[in-house]
């Protein structure tokens, strides 16, 4: 399949890669640990990257639960059978630990011409031996470093590969850390044909996985590409959320239950304790834990309200990204009648859902949307965009523009959004927005007001400025 999308990420890994080819780096070799979530495309963009490069490489793919002294001879040999120029120097060796295994990646590499060598989830390798991580400093430090390679480590546990470049651990200060997020709106546009408005809806179907993403046909719309995949139950709309948490999160666990509360719709601490409970209210002291860990791995979000007043005791939390979001509310009690060939009376259910999830869900897009807009020649100072609630969601404000966050020292505008496909923004929402503008701690009479409308805004009101679905679509284009 075409490989579409991801045209910064490319151009991250061939910058490291020049960085090789011109020694320009402060050693001969680089490293770059690669994160992302699980089936965010991270090993299909390392693939593309190093085909595209030219240069001689290596990929390794790791397994989980593997015996250390098979992982370590699956390593050889995919080194023996790579296109690197020593790989015939390391056929046959049965290496006794990682030390000796990586010394054999050294000697498979050439020593002046540009090479790439990928070990993908690393945080396998280092939940079976615990010598792997003190192996590879060491044979980076000793060996790899001075040769003209780019090391990539690849891994779907954010929280562990993150904490392998924290300072104690062997590997600290070695190398670069790259992010890969999933597709964003400009790419799910460009692959599904859509207009600006039904991008935006793909996104937060999809999620931007690409897996699913390419399922979409493109100038499918929105109720086609559903009608689809709720007739077929092997389709990646369905099949991927499953294989996603089964990944990390079988079904019985208190991780899973505290996924399914926050997916279901409940967003503060009571409420989640008590949906994940069942009979009774999940223990603070289980709870909190569980509500960190998903958050190191970018699973949950917590949002604060965004003002010029302090206020910790609010915290929402969300699913991070919207496909998941959309499985776990709108899909997963959905599979059991798609299985049993009732996809239309899936379909009709999910119909019936989608005006008001939706509403909830793009959100977060919109306050990410506007925060690679600003800041502007028009709003110089804003360097956050948020929400503001108090504990009864009364008002509750959609926008808020501010210097910083969670806490700012300026309000620099409040906004409301409305995302209905025939309403635009009119004098209704514009006159609630008046009344409730003075809530938001901070925020003053002569506040700019903004609206972010799917249909447009009626003509006259005296918002200081307004974005629309092209607007989005702009933000990330140029990603």
């Amino acid at each position: 399949m075409e490989f579409q999308g991801r045209a910064r990420d490319l151009a991250l890994l061939t910058e490291q890669l020049r960085v090789v080819t011109e020694g320009d780096g402060s050693s001969r070799g680089q490293a770059v640990t690669v994160m992302g979530r699980r089936r965010v495309g991270k090993s299909r963009l390392v693939q593309e990257f190093c085909d595209r490069s030219g240069a001689p490489y290596v990929v390794f793919q790791a397994s989980r639960g593997r015996n250390p002294v098979a992982e370590r001879a699956d390593f050889t040999a995919a080194l023996a059978q790579s296109s690197l120029p020593g790989a015939e120097s390391v056929a046959g060796l049965q290496p006794q630990d990682w030390n000796q295994a990586l010394r054999s990646l050294a000697l498979a590499v050439p020593e002046q011409t540009p090479s790439i060598a990928v070990i993908d989830e690393v945080p396998w390798l280092v939940e079976q031996d615990q010598e792997f991580e003190g192996a590879l400093q060491t044979v980076w430090d000793r060996h790899l470093s001075a040769r003209p390679v780019l090391l990539l480590l690849v891994g779907s546990d954010m929280s562990v590969m993150e904490a392998l470049q924290t300072y104690g651990r062997p590997f600290f200060g070695r190398a670069a850390r790259m992010a890969v997020q999933p597709l964003h709106l400009a790419d799910v546009q460009a692959m599904t044909g859509l207009d600006a408005a039904e991008a935006v809806d793909a996104l937060l179907i999809t999620g931007g996985f690409p897996e699913i993403v390419q399922s979409w046909r493109p100038g499918m719309s929105r109720g086609q590409f559903l009608r689809a995949s709720t007739a077929n139950p092997l389709s990646p709309l369905l099949a991927a959320g499953e294989l996603s948490l089964l990944g990390e999160f079988p079904e019985a666990s208190h991780s899973r239950a505290v996924l399914e509360a926050v997916g279901s719709g409940e967003t503060t601490f009571g409420a989640i304790a008590a949906r994940a409970g069942g009979a009774g209210a999940l223990p603070s002291g289980t709870l909190s834990p569980i509500l960190t860990a998903l958050q190191a791995k970018r699973i949950l979000a917590a949002d604060l309200p965004l003002a010029a007043k302090p206020d910790s005791k609010n915290k929402r939390y969300r699913i991070a990204d919207p496909y998941l979001r959309f499985w776990l509310a709108l899909l997963n009690r959905a599979i059991p009648l798609i299985e049993r060939g009732r996809g239309d009376v899936a379909l009709k259910r999910i119909e019936r859902s989608w005006p008001s999830w939706r509403g909830r869900a793009v959100g977060p897009l919109i306050r990410e949307s506007l925060l690679r807009l600003l800041p502007d020649d028009e709003w110089p100072d804003v360097e956050a965009v948020g929400g503001w609630w108090n504990r009864q969601n009364k008002p509750e404000i959609d926008l808020v523009g501010a210097d910083r966050e969670p806490v700012a020292r300026q309000v620099h505008f409040v906004g409301s959004v409305k995302w209905l496909e025939a309403a635009p923004f009119g004098r209704h929402e514009y006159e609630a927005l008046v009344r409730d503008v003075l809530a938001v701690p901070g925020a003053e009479p002569g506040t700019p007001l903004v609206a972010v409308s799917r249909a447009g805004v009626v003509e006259g009101l005296p918002l200081t400025a307004h974005w629309g679905p092209e607007d989005l679509v702009r933000a990330w284009a140029a990603g």
